[in-house]
């Protein structure tokens, strides 16, 4: 267990604010068009009024219906980042307390700093293979933890927690830290590889696990900003919808018409994605055979975390990589943007087209040995 210091501006905004030609930093699959899920003439009756803020009833009987759970048992938010937000702080404030397993997305641990509650990181490690250390886990909980944090598939790892850590993880909640809630992070839950069937959800697993999702990652579609909570508990999302109201009243119209065509056309539109990414997979497996990096096969998500080797690139060495990298108009996501060490770093693999990923990685490999094929 670890202490961690509050974010100041995240590093991460560069993803948005700062493009370059190969993007192997980036974690989503390629971007939908609007084209791709309606005729553009179709938005032009809509009323730009307000909706509700449980959010368009139709929208949140499609996600409760791929989750497992009731459409009143669904709210949706502007991103999944919202609904972090929300829940963070409907249970925590000064004096209370976190678990967090990281790893993680940083808003993760800022959320929970920022409203002043103290966070218990319990680490997941590279030379683990990134699973969620249950012992320490335990050992972290206390009467006053009131949110548990975890991700499946993790960001940056792509590592999915198994059946019997997830219930492994709840009978020690409920023994060690009665008052909290457990948030299982399933931004990346539903993009796969190949034909490999999508994970179940574990929203209807207890009331005491609220789950959050978006159309960000598996589905293409960031720019929609639309995201979701699930919570069975009837009170708690009885709190977090009065809370959404009372800050951004609801998502935006147009967002919620859109998602609405998007998850209509949910297993059409994640089926090319699923072969994609398997490919990139493939093709990714076998660059790392000849590369001097260590690699932890993601279980799902488009991206995965790869380790400089200390026995070949020295400390002072590393710096120089990102250095060489950035050179190459290229980049990836260094460990230190989620809590880990800058030796590991995330690589998304479904963003780019073939092609260019192609010419991602071999601009990577050029960063790793600059002096390949260099004569003496």
């Amino acid at each position: 267990m670890e202490s961690m210091a509050t974010f100041a501006t995240s590093p991460m905004s560069s993803l948005v604010d700062a493009p370059v030609r190969y993007d192997l930093a980036a974690s989503t699959t390629p971007a939908l068009r609007v084209g791709d899920l309606v005729d553009p003439d179709a938005l032009a009756d809509m009323t730009l009024g307000y909706g509700s803020s449980p959010g368009d009833a139709e929208l949140r009987a499609l996600i409760g219906a791929e989750a497992g759970v009731d459409a009143g048992q669904v709210l949706l938010t502007v991103g999944a980042i919202e609904g972090m937000f929300l829940l963070a702080q409907d249970r925590l404030g000064p004096g209370d307390a976190v678990v967090l397993a990281s790893p993680c997305f940083p808003p993760a641990r800022s959320i929970p700093e920022g409203l002043g509650a103290r966070v218990d990181v319990v680490a997941m490690r590279f030379g683990d293979g990134y699973r969620l250390p249950m012992d320490a886990v335990a050992d972290a909980l206390t009467p006053k933890t009131r949110l548990v944090s975890v991700a499946s598939p993790q960001n940056p790892s792509g590592v999915r927690l198994t059946e019997g850590e997830l219930h492994g993880l709840l009978t020690a909640v409920e023994e060690r830290a009665p008052e909290a809630v457990v948030l299982v992070d399933e931004t990346y839950r539903q993009s796969t590889y190949g034909n490999a069937p999508v994970p179940a959800s574990a929203a209807a697993l207890s009331p005491r696990v609220v789950t959050c999702g978006s159309v960000s990652k598996a589905h293409g579609a960031p720019g929609l900003r639309l995201g979701w909570l699930t919570t069975t508990d009837a009170d708690l999302y009885e709190r977090l919808r009065n809370a959404k109201h009372l800050t951004t009243i609801a998502c935006s119209a147009p967002a919620e018409f859109l998602a609405v065509q998007l998850l209509r056309r949910s297993k059409e539109v994640l089926a090319p994605r699923a072969a994609l990414l398997q490919r990139a997979l493939t093709e990714l497996q076998q660059w790392v055979r000849d590369q001097p990096v260590e690699f932890v096969r993601p279980d799902g998500g488009a991206l995965c975390c790869l380790r400089l080797p200390r026995d070949r690139v020295p400390d002072a060495a590393v710096p120089d990589f990102y250095s060489r990298l950035a050179q190459n108009d290229a980049r990836v996501a260094p460990g230190s943007w989620f809590g880990d060490e800058d030796r590991v770093f995330r690589l998304g693999f479904g963003h780019l087209p073939p092609a260019e990923f192609t010419e991602a990685l071999a601009r990577l490999a050029d960063a790793l040995l600059p002096d390949r094929g260099k004569s003496s």
